[in-house]
């Protein structure tokens, strides 16, 4: 089976600070799935490293509230793309993200809050009857 999985679980260079995390866990997948890595900010245009940004009011913003909405929205529907010349059904994104986050999404004050909400990339492939989930839920 194919699964769209966000890249920087598998080890790729893309998180907004520059650092390696790779996930064991989503490794495992590999043996028995073919796995198909994105980073949806990166698609959207956006550098590594990056400056932080969280979701507020709707819209996808640093600290300082430079916006980046339309490049969140762009780089999602070019994983959308993916996903369905791949005819993927399944993704496993990244938790807490402003792109990949599936259930929980940091509050937009940048105090480490989280609250109920999804990224823009883990929202739109929700929307287009691909199944999430994250990281955590390999886990559990």
């Amino acid at each position: 089976m194919a699964i769209i999985v966000s890249a920087c679980l598998l080890g790729i260079c893309c998180r907004y600070d520059g650092k390696i995390k790779t996930d064991e866990n989503i490794c495992v997948l590999a043996k028995t799935d073919t796995l198909i890595p994105v980073c949806p900010e990166q698609l959207g245009g956006r550098p590594t490293p990056r400056l932080p940004v969280e979701i507020k009011n709707g819209r996808v913003v640093e600290k300082d509230g430079a916006d980046h909405t339309d490049e969140f929205i762009k780089g999602a529907y070019e994983v959308l793309k993916i996903a369905k010349i791949n005819c993927v059904k399944n993704a496993v994104l990244k938790s807490n993200s402003p792109s990949c986050g599936f259930g929980k999404i940091y509050d937009g004050t940048f105090s480490k809050t989280l609250v109920n909400g999804n990224g823009i990339t883990a929202e739109i492939l929700n929307e287009n009857g691909i199944e999430i989930k994250t990281e955590n839920d390999l886990k559990a």
